[in-house]
């Protein structure tokens, strides 16, 4: 007799996933992310393994004029091959920026979008079979408010920096359930957390 196996559902999940210092910021009071910067291939080789599973990329426009680094970082041969690694995964993904100020978007695979609609964004994630990261503390802070985030992933730093953006908002009560961690050789510390929905 065949046992049918019951139906799965595969939605994907709204991750918010970025560099932090240990003080809880994701850049310092100038504005600064250089703290944060690592050559570290074990950490590059991680992060391009975790974004390769979210083939959907949700950038605030800060984070994404930094990002486009990796539009043209094949061009270069210099680059070690970790670099390389991880910009071929940021390439084949698609990206959504959400700007008032950007006339346009200078990388491929990218659209632009005037406002932030969670409703829509929680309907294209549900959508989908894979996941989407959302980028940009600003910007995860409007998904964060709305209560469409599913998971928070930070990439905890060994650095306090005292002041500047916060990675989470200061006035948004938060539960979370540790879910999984991992460490690396250079201090950093990877944190993955499962956002309460009750």
């Amino acid at each position: 007799m065949l046992t049918r196996l019951p139906t799965v559902n595969l939605m994907g999940r709204l991750i918010y996933s970025m560099i932090s210092s240990l003080d809880g910021y994701a850049s310092d009071a100038s504005g600064n992310t250089d703290w944060g910067a690592s050559t570290d291939e074990q950490l590059h080789d991680f992060i391009a393994e975790k974004f390769a599973s979210a083939t959907t990329y949700l950038y605030g426009r800060r984070i994404y004029e930094m990002m486009t680094f990796w539009e043209t970082a094949l061009d270069d041969p210099s680059h070690p091959d970790f670099v390389r690694r991880f910009a071929t995964v940021w390439q084949s993904a698609e990206k959504i920026v959400y700007s008032t100020t950007l006339d346009s978007t200078s990388t491929a695979k990218t659209t632009l979008e005037r406002t932030f609609d969670p409703q829509a964004v929680r309907a294209m994630v549900d959508a989908l079979d894979h996941d989407v990261t959302i980028e940009g503390p600003t910007l995860a802070a409007h998904a964060l408010r709305a209560g469409i985030v599913d998971e928070i992933q930070p990439y905890v730093s060994p650095v306090s920096v005292g002041d500047g953006l916060r990675f989470l908002p200061a006035d948004l009560p938060l539960n979370l359930d540790l879910l999984d961690d991992h460490r690396f050789d250079s201090g950093v510390v990877w944190l993955r957390y499962a956002v309460r929905k009750d």
